[in-house]
């Protein structure tokens, strides 16, 4: 199930900033090469891929295979892991597990927290 980009522009906006993490930590002097972040999104697909939900929602196969399609098409120039979390959310907005205002708003919370 995978949405035409331009119908996702939360997605492109993150894109168009390239807001990776190589660019950030080197941005703030972080040494670390894993994003913080990271742990949060593996602990994410691990509970899509045991949830009892169903495939209405994401199962392990759709999330793993629509990431390989994402990641080497729409997402070929973003870097992984990064690749990997645009990936998610765009197959969970395309299945309106969360809509595309909502994630906006929720970018825009976090963006306000960390520039506070």
């Amino acid at each position: 199930m995978i949405e035409e980009p331009d119908r996702l522009p939360t997605l492109s906006r993150i894109v168009e900033r390239n807001q990776t993490w190589p660019v950030m930590a080197a941005k703030y002097g972080v040494e670390n090469p894993v994003p913080p972040w990271k742990s949060s999104l593996d602990g994410m697909c691990d509970a899509l891929d045991r949830s009892a939900c169903g495939p209405e929602v994401l199962n392990f196969k759709d999330r793993r295979d629509e990431e390989d399609a994402l990641s080497a098409t729409v997402y070929a120039d973003v870097p992984y892991p990064e690749n990997q979390l645009l990936a998610l959310a765009h197959s969970l907005l395309a299945r309106g597990v969360i809509a595309e205002d909502e994630l906006q708003r929720r970018i825009e919370t976090v963006r306000t927290r960390l520039e506070a």
